[in-house]
């Protein structure tokens, strides 16, 4: 597969982001709008979040962040028609050679129960699951 692996750039990736996410994750919560998220991740002006590009067009999406002690991948995302051919490692292996650049000794990721494929994946690409429990609080103040 012949993609290059490019800074998120809003005016040139949001709307193609914003489709592909809706079409992948399909979130029914507001805060996960995908306007939303990236709007709080630019926000943060962290430089950790990439498009897998063909050309001009979007064919996948990371997100990444550090906080000085550990690195987390989110919203790995990668269009139905280009899948298995390699974007997702591409941009998986990116975030992680970014993290690891910025000193991250150890990468985070949480993935929803029940869904033996993206777990598969993670697991080919050296990640294991961990006994934690997640847990999360909505301050729907911020959420607009």
């Amino acid at each position: 597969m012949d993609i290059g692996i490019v800074a998120f750039d809003n005016a040139c990736h949001r709307e193609q982001v914003v489709a592909l996410w809706e079409r992948v994750f399909a979130y029914k919560t507001a805060r996960n709008a995908p306007g939303l998220v990236i709007d709080k991740k630019l926000a943060v002006h962290d430089d950790l979040f990439f498009v897998a590009v063909d050309g001009d067009k979007v064919v996948g999406s990371i997100l990444a962040g550090y906080d000085g002690h550990r690195g987390w991948i989110y919203s790995l995302a990668v269009s139905p028609k280009r899948r298995h051919r390699g974007a997702g490692s591409q941009l998986l292996r990116f975030a992680e050679s970014r993290l690891a650049s910025l000193g991250c000794v150890k990468i985070n990721l949480q993935i929803t129960d029940g869904n033996e494929l993206v777990e598969e994946f993670y697991v080919a690409h050296g990640y294991s699951t961990e006994p934690r429990i997640s847990m999360g609080k909505t301050i729907t103040s911020n959420i607009g």
